[in-house]
């Protein structure tokens, strides 16, 4: 299993979310691109950037910011938020994005989304689906900045896109997002082992070494985490360990 860094960027700056709410936002004194030299130099493979405003403003708005943080590491990046033309992606793909994150379009527009699976490559696109667990259990997906959750569960979802050769999942249990309350093991273990052909990117939760263990135990690809390494609950030591 791979840990993914997480660099949120809204006004240019390194942020964190709780739950995704805007108006619980944590600043961080260090620079996106400074963060991206950071992480390269533990030798971390790959990279997680969320444009907020662009996700929040349905048009991408980080251009120079992120221009800067691919100059600055070797690893891949996948990059998401306010996905919304084929404009915007190729212009993500021209300015050396490894792939891109697709997450409300894909519930509201899968015809456009199977398209762009048919142009661009399987490998090149990731289906972020965000989830509400409901009381009898069921991961309802969200979208529009999880301001919206909708009847279709993770599993409809993932399904309806496996035809068009979906690879790449990444999943974030929203009530754990930026909580560092500890991952939903049992989501993502029903997911890997429901689907071992997607490499599954597990998102939200993550405090510390004992978390990304036991993610690691679920059969998931990797682990998505901002917060505990911003904030240093996992260390240097800890992070080249995997």
């Amino acid at each position: 299993m791979q840990i993914i860094p997480a660099i949120d960027i809204r006004g240019g700056k390194t942020v964190r979310l709780l739950h995704g709410d805007y108006s619980k936002q944590t600043s961080y004194d260090v620079e996106p691109a400074e963060l991206a030299r950071h992480y390269a130099s533990l030798e971390l493979k790959k990279l997680h950037v969320v444009d907020l405003d662009g996700a929040l403003d349905g048009v991408p708005r980080t251009a120079d910011v992120l221009k800067r943080v691919l100059e600055a590491t070797g690893a891949e990046v996948q990059v998401g938020g306010g996905l919304r033309e084929l404009s915007h992606v190729e212009a993500l793909f021209d300015a050396g994005v490894t792939r891109i994150v697709i997450g409300s379009l894909a519930v509201t527009q899968p015809s456009l989304v199977a398209r762009w699976f048919e142009k661009f490559g399987t490998d090149r696109i990731v289906l972020a689906i965000d989830v509400r667990i409901s009381e009898a259990g069921d991961a309802n997906v969200a979208t529009h900045g999880w301001t919206e959750t909708h009847a279709m569960t993770l599993q409809r979802l993932v399904e309806k896109y496996l035809p068009v050769g979906l690879k790449h999942v990444l999943c974030t249990d929203i009530s754990r997002d930026g909580a560092m309350t500890g991952p939903s093991i049992a989501l993502y273990q029903e997911l890997a082992q429901n689907y071992p052909m997607l490499a599954v990117q597990a998102s939200g939760g993550v405090s510390d070494l004992n978390d990304l263990v036991a993610l690691r135990s679920t059969g998931v690809s990797a682990a998505i985490t901002g917060r505990a390494l911003l904030e240093g609950k996992i260390t240097d030591q800890e992070i080249r360990s995997f």
